[in-house]
C-alpha cells in the first residue's frame, strides 16, 4: 500500500470512537487512566502498554495507557479512540513513540494505520480470542502498527 492508493486514502479517514465507547468507556478515561497508566507497561499488566509520545504543538511529554502488543517485531495498538485521539496523532506527527510493555521499553516508528479487515492476520497473530470479541464489541475499526527495536 502506497500513500497514494485508495488503501491508503482510506485508512487515513478521520475515524472517531464507536457510541459504546463514547457512551461507556470515555466518560471514565478521566477517573481510570491515572491509575491504569501507573500499572500500564508492568511485567505482570498485560491488559495496557504506556504509549510515551511528545505533543504535536505543545512538544510536551505524554504518557497513555492502550492495548497493545508485539508479534515478530511488530507493536499493534488497538485505536479504541479512533485515529484522531491526541495520542495517535502526536506518534503519527513524530514517526514514533517509546512503548513499555510488560516490563520493558521499545523504540517504535513508522506508524501506520490499519483497517481491521486488513489487518485481520496480525491481529489475530498479536492479541488473543478474548482480547479480538473485546475489539468487536467496542466496535473498534483501526488499529496502529508500528515497527520496534528494544529500548534501553
Amino acid at each position: 500500500m502506497t500513500a497514494g492508493s485508495p488503501e491508503a486514502r482510506e485508512v487515513l479517514e478521520p475515524v472517531g470512537p464507536a457510541l459504546v465507547v463514547r457512551a461507556v468507556i470515555r466518560p471514565m478515561t478521566k477517573i481510570l487512566n491515572p491509575v491504569i497508566v501507573k500499572l500500564a507497561g508492568r511485567r505482570h499488566f498485560p491488559w495496557a502498554a504506556q504509549i510515551r509520545h511528545v505533543g504535536r504543538r505543545t512538544g510536551k511529554a505524554y504518557v497513555t495507557p492502550a492495548t497493545a502488543h508485539m508479534h515478530d517485531g511488530v507493536i499493534v495498538i488497538a485505536l479504541t479512540f479512533g485515529n484522531q485521539s491526541d495520542w495517535s496523532r502526536n506518534v503519527r506527527a513524530a514517526g514514533g513513540c517509546t512503548i513499555g510493555m510488560n516490563g520493558r521499553d521499545y523504540r517504535a516508528s513508522d506508524p501506520r494505520l490499519l483497517r481491521r479487515e486488513d489487518a485481520a492476520d496480525l491481529i489475530r497473530s498479536a492479541f488473543n480470542p478474548l482480547e479480538r470479541a473485546g475489539f468487536r464489541l467496542l466496535g473498534i475499526r483501526q488499529f496502529m502498527r508500528l515497527d520496534v527495536t528494544p529500548g534501553r
